[in-house]
């Protein structure tokens, strides 16, 4: 029976002026990154599937996550845990029913935070989804 890999891109939608230019950096990635271990994976009997989650606009704090196989990357790299920025796009500036400042989900990885989820991760991830680590 062949293994699949499935890929879940969770983020919010294109109504938010951030999306287009920082959201979407990790779906970018994440195809760069498929494009190349794509034929290797198939060659290893491995088909890859993505799918992708919008959100709604008003959800920037479970935006930006990656789930291998149905477990999110935080879970499956150690090391990698997730953490929160003040939103610096237009509509997350502030909740309109509350006042308060929105926050974005970041992840935190060897002392460095990232909105935009990196290559290296998404790689690692998907290796150790398919238990070849």
């Amino acid at each position: 029976m062949k293994k699949e890999l499935v890929i879940e891109w969770k983020h919010i939608g294109n109504e938010i002026e951030k999306t287009a230019e920082e959201f979407e950096e990790t779906g970018m990635t994440l195809s760069a990154v498929l494009a190349e271990i794509r034929m290797l994976l198939e060659m290893e009997g491995v088909g890859v599937r993505v799918d992708e989650t919008v959100l709604p606009d008003d959800a920037p704090a479970g935006s930006e996550s990656l789930l291998f196989n149905g477990i999110p990357i935080e879970v499956l790299l150690e090391g990698v845990e997730v953490t929160a920025t003040a939103c610096s796009c237009a509509s997350c500036d502030s909740c309109e029913t509350c006042g308060e400042e929105e926050e974005c989900r970041t992840l935190r990885y060897s002392g460095e935070e990232y909105e935009a989820i990196p290559p290296e991760l998404i790689g690692r991830a998907a290796a150790k989804a398919l238990e070849m680590e």
